[in-house]
């Protein structure tokens, strides 16, 4: 998607809420009809819908609010002065109004696609279109859940606003519960299963996004005989990266094991600096980390959090890949007289392909599925089973035969997994889901180093604290009557 992507069309379609999440009927906008009149004009569309998506957000939510990362030696204060690195978290934190704005922006462009569709005489890619288009408002939704729902296991929790048209600006919708909006993004997945060809290309939806949003899904909703079966039909079919593909993964060289991911290039709208420290983010994902380049010259702010990077052994691929060579490793570092300055961890996950620190965004690897499968065998009673699947990752990782890890029981064997989820995974934008959904079963919470929690006592935060649910934004709720907040809040 490095050409037509970001054309004027897709800006006639964009809706932003200041106001409203859901208000798009504004002067000097696009209706539908107008818009799109062709096949070519929906493909146009699908691709400003592409546009909409940008995970940047949510990995720096993810890794500043949880134990992922510690302030850097040269921080002027991002991350700190707005409260997540202190787990504030309120309906005018950034990180909410990110989420909700954003997956809300496009549901509202999916809708306009699928409205305007209706108009249009099917032919050449007509079908393939929809598939794609119904497959990402599916997404938008799943994601909408993620972060606003209490509890993904429960029906009837509430969720978001759930629209499958194109709202006027005087409806005031109330949130709908979990049952209501899964069973939409199942009737979305299924109709992109009907729609869809068989894609190759991992920047575009394919029924393999379509397994792998399912796979997801059910283990959120800890339906895991379903999460399973998703899994191993994905684990079937793509291998685990070996060390160098691992690492070229990376460098956006290498696309092994990677289902779909976010592409990200030189003049599109997210080439730049985004709001360094803030859960609005956007720009180069590794701007997230460092101003200038992922090295200790590049004016780092945030750094590997202590916790995480004892959990790594050199040894492991992942260490090289997640730990910056400029990095300055202190054996000793309980004891330094000079923490801050003797201990720099620095982020490499996101060096920089094109330019430094623009790197494309991961959102679907194998490794995912790996993981969902195992916990999937634990919540049978396969120990053995999950076991032997957390070797096979580690051995691939590591280059050599590791030992079979072995679990008494099912807390252990969840905290294994979450534990080689949070090396495995780590800023890619999914620890704090991870522990609100896994945390009290596998015994384990946010858990900063002590060190890296000295500046403020923020230390931990256990996974059954209301903050593991966003807050529904203030720009809704000062414009929505019907709306309800979550509880805490």
């Amino acid at each position: 998607m490095k050409n037509t992507k970001y054309l004027l069309i897709c800006m006639a379609l964009a809706f932003f809420g200041c106001d409203d999440a859901i208000e798009i009927d504004q002067p000097g906008r696009l209706d539908a009809g107008s818009a799109f009149q062709t096949v070519s004009d929906l493909n146009l569309g699908l691709l400003g819908l592409y546009n909409e998506f940008d995970t940047t957000p949510e990995i720096q939510f993810n890794a500043v609010f949880t134990d992922e990362l510690a302030v850097g030696f040269d921080s002027g204060g991002q991350g700190i002065g707005n409260g997540e690195y202190g787990f504030i978290l309120n309906p005018n934190s950034a990180a909410p109004i990110a989420a909700w704005v954003n997956y809300n922006d496009a549901i509202n462009v999916a809708n306009r696609i699928l409205e305007a569709s209706e108009n249009i005489a099917p032919e050449g890619d007509y079908n393939d279109i929809l598939g794609q288009t119904y497959a990402l408002r599916a997404f938008a939704y799943f994601q909408l859940i993620s972060y606003f729902s209490p509890d993904y296991s429960d029906d009837s929790a509430l969720a978001t606003i759930l629209y499958d048209f194109v709202p006027t600006p005087d409806q005031e919708l109330p949130r709908s519960t979990n049952g209501e909006v899964f069973a939409l993004i199942n009737d979305d997945l299924d109709r992109a299963e009907d729609l869809l060809t068989v894609q190759s290309d991992a920047t575009f939806v394919s029924q393999d996004f379509v397994t792998a949003l399912r796979a997801r899904m059910a283990a959120y909703r800890g339906n895991y005989a379903q999460a399973g079966t998703f899994a191993s039909e994905l684990l079937d079919k793509y291998p685990l990266a070996n060390r160098e593909q691992f690492k070229n993964m990376f460098l956006d060289e290498d696309n092994t094991e990677i289902i779909f991911k976010l592409e990200r290039t030189i003049n599109d709208d997210y080439d730049g600096q985004g709001s360094t420290g803030s859960g609005f983010a956007g720009g180069w994902a590794g701007a997230n980390f460092a101003f200038v380049n992922a090295t200790i010259e590049g004016s780092p702010y945030f750094e590997i959090g202590r916790s995480l990077f004892n959990l790594m052994e050199e040894e492991d691929v992942r260490y090289e890949v997640n730990l910056e060579p400029t990095s300055i490793v202190s054996p000793d570092y309980t004891n330094s007289d000079d923490f801050q300055n003797e201990d720099i961890l620095i982020v490499g996950k996101y060096p920089g392909n094109e330019k430094p620190l623009l790197n494309d965004l991961k959102v679907f690897r194998i490794a995912e599925m790996l993981f969902i499968n195992a916990e999937s065998l634990v919540d049978a009673g396969d120990l053995t089973g999950a076991a032997e699947l957390i070797k096979e990752l580690r051995d691939a990782r590591y280059g050599t035969p590791q030992p079979l890890p072995s679990y008494a029981n099912s807390q252990e064997a969840f905290n294994d997994i979450l534990n080689e989820r949070r090396i495995e995974l780590a800023f890619e934008g999914h620890r704090w889901k991870d522990l609100k959904r896994l945390g009290a079963t596998a015994g384990q919470s946010i858990q900063r180093d002590p060190l890296d929690c000295a500046i403020n006592d923020a230390c931990s935060l256990d996974p059954t604290d209301y903050r593991f649910t966003m807050p529904i934004p203030i720009v809704e709720l000062s414009a929505n009557p019907n709306i309800q907040q979550n509880p805490g809040y």
